[in-house]
């Protein structure tokens, strides 16, 4: 298919029509384009003008590149006028009927050896071959929008897509200077398998009032250095759209947690889709436009009066304890640090010296100012030490009858009205708060790991957690340059809960062999813009960690699709954690 292509047929002429008839025209081929009619040639030749004109002013072509471009493009109604063209690309509005139609039709007018290929994001590829009499040289490539712009085109293979159709699919798209990977015929096939999945959870969050939409997009953003937010993107998408790729999705998996969330619906039935009509999940100040306008509303957090912090405990020797004592120390707050020996403790402040160290090195620090923030750190053996603080911070190990034994021994011991808070990442904060005689006064305080590095902490509430308390903890985020997002007390927070059931999603993919690991990251990294893979992350975060954290995820919530995948399970038992063990979805 590659070696022999000059000419290509592209169906269908809306923005991702043309956007692959430019693609195609600039790699020196020749387009020949087919619209409805008249008026689609008309939209179509304005999206090719428009798009061009964009990369004339801004560099990308000149004035003659430009003009040979758009040359390379004819246009038709009538999809007779393809009958000498090499290849098919098929991008047409997503209805499997329309589809069949045009294949059928296309089938009758081609040579026998010229291959389709269809841009559908959603759509069964193995449905729409079958109307042909060539199912073998049936193949998906799916673009990205915007097509001229985003590198990733999923190859997609039926089990009856010929071998060599599929390798001539990858060398095609490669000509077209994209980064082809290749997936079975599956709902969302990558890309959209996996991301919509955890899309649809954000929207559930929402409209459960679990958290406020600022705080989901931000807690994704600023912990998960996501490019957007979730329902941000989906305003960007498209609520319509993100509705019918959940709902095709749905009838072929069956998975509960594809089935669009009934907020989804009530927003399109009340015409609120996204950026295209100025209002989805944000408003926006005009139709298409990416501004924001502000809501206005004040939150119950900031109608609050917080109490006073200025003296900080910190339970705990590991790397999150002695990063949040670096956190408070650099801002000016006096912090005692409580270590189980006087050997730990020197050990703990020798790591927040190292950290300091570094700061400097790299001159985000004065050797002044570093020296400061040490001396702030007191290091104690004792409990007793910690009396007289504003807020204690407990970040000991991840195990919930280890917690409930500080907070036992912080009760006896710290002075009325001091906040209590962990830093659990998953366990059941109202549990913590349950051995104390003060459950008012304790709160989640979850920060991320760099703490010094990471900008986001959740701030988690539990039934019994005072209005003044959670104010408290927003103020001292604030305080110390951090971002809160306000979430309550359910396993994975905010961030965990949407993270993970998305990597178990991937495992599970690999482990049905749709498609490689490789393969799987290059998609999520190259069209979604994501700074790693599934699988990369997941060796980086430990395979065992992200077992236990799934495990909480499956036993507080019992939904099947967050069940932990075999594979997960079992590299874990063969000892191939990821990164710390050498060994994981890669090897190192």
């Amino acid at each position: 298919m590659a070696r022999d292509i000059s000419t290509v047929g592209v169906v269908g002429l809306g923005t991702m029509g043309a956007g692959i008839a430019e693609v195609l025209a600039r790699s020196g081929l020749d387009v020949v384009t087919v619209e409805l009619d008249e008026a689609g040639v008309a939209r179509g030749r304005g999206h090719l003008e428009h798009s061009t004109e964009r990369a004339l002013s801004g560099g990308k072509l000149d004035t003659a590149g430009r003009t040979a471009l758009l040359d390379r493009i004819t246009y038709s109604t009538s999809l007779s006028d393809l009958s000498e063209v090499d290849l098919v690309i098929e991008a047409i509005p997503e209805s499997l009927e329309l589809k069949a139609e045009v294949f059928a039709e296309l089938d009758k007018i081609t040579r026998p050896e010229v291959v389709f290929a269809s841009n559908t994001s959603s759509l069964s590829i193995t449905e729409i071959g079958v109307h042909t009499a060539r199912p073998g040289k049936v193949v998906g490539m799916h673009f990205f929008n915007p097509a001229p712009v985003l590198k990733l085109v999923e190859i997609v293979k039926t089990v009856v897509t010929e071998p060599d159709v599929v390798a001539e699919a990858v060398e095609f798209a490669e000509r077209l200077g994209k980064v082809p990977v290749v997936i079975g015929d599956r709902a969302g096939f990558i890309a959209n398998a996996l991301l919509f999945g955890y899309l649809n959870h954000a929207v559930r969050m929402y409209e459960q009032r679990y958290a406020t939409r600022e705080d989901l997009d931000a807690a994704m953003r600023f912990g998960c250095g996501y490019p957007m937010g979730p329902l941000a993107l989906l305003d960007l998408i498209g609520l319509d759209t993100a509705n019918e790729i959940l709902d095709t999705m749905y009838h072929q998996s069956r998975n509960r947690l594809h089935a669009p969330a009934p907020l989804l619906k009530q927003m399109i039935t009340a015409g609120l889709l996204g950026r295209k009509t100025g209002r989805g999940f944000y408003t926006y100040d005009a139709p298409d436009s990416p501004t924001v306008v502000a809501s206005g509303a004040v939150s119950t957090v900031e109608s609050v009066p917080p109490r006073p912090v200025a003296r900080v405990g910190v339970v705990g020797t590991g790397t999150m304890a002695t990063g949040i004592a670096e956190v408070f120390a650099k801002r000016g707050l006096d912090v005692v640090l409580r270590v189980r020996s006087l050997e730990k403790a020197q050990a703990s402040v020798a790591r927040v010296k190292k950290s300091l160290d570094k700061a400097v090195v790299k001159g985000k620090l004065s050797e002044e100012d570093a020296a400061l923030a040490l001396a702030r750190i007191t290091p104690v053996t004792d409990f007793e030490a910690l009396a007289d603080v504003d807020l204690v911070i407990e970040a000991v190990a991840e195990e919930l009858s280890v917690k409930q034994a500080v907070f036992a021994a912080l009760d006896e011991v710290v002075r009325p009205g001091a906040v209590l808070a962990t830093t659990t990442s998953s366990l059941p904060v109202i549990e913590c708060a349950a051995s104390t005689s003060r459950p008012s006064d304790v709160v989640g305080l979850h920060f991320f790991n760099p703490a010094p590095v990471m900008k986001l902490v959740e701030v988690v509430s539990t039934i019994a957690t005072a209005p003044d308390v959670v104010a408290t903890a927003s103020a001292v985020c604030a305080a110390v340059g951090k971002h809160a997002v306000h979430c309550g007390d359910r396993a994975g927070f905010i961030v965990n809960a949407l993270l993970f059931p998305y990597l178990n999603d991937a495992v599970k993919m690999l482990e049905a062999h749709y498609a490689g690991a490789d393969d799987i990251d290059t998609a999520m990294k190259v069209g979604c813009g994501l700074p790693m893979g599934p699988f990369e992350l997941l060796d980086v975060v430990g395979l065992d960690v992200s077992l236990a954290i799934q495990r909480t995820l499956y036993n507080e919530f019992r939904e099947e699709g967050f069940a932990p995948a075999p594979l997960l399970e079992h590299l874990v038992t063969a000892g191939r954690l990821g990164r710390k063990t050498g060994k994981g979805f890669k090897d190192y």
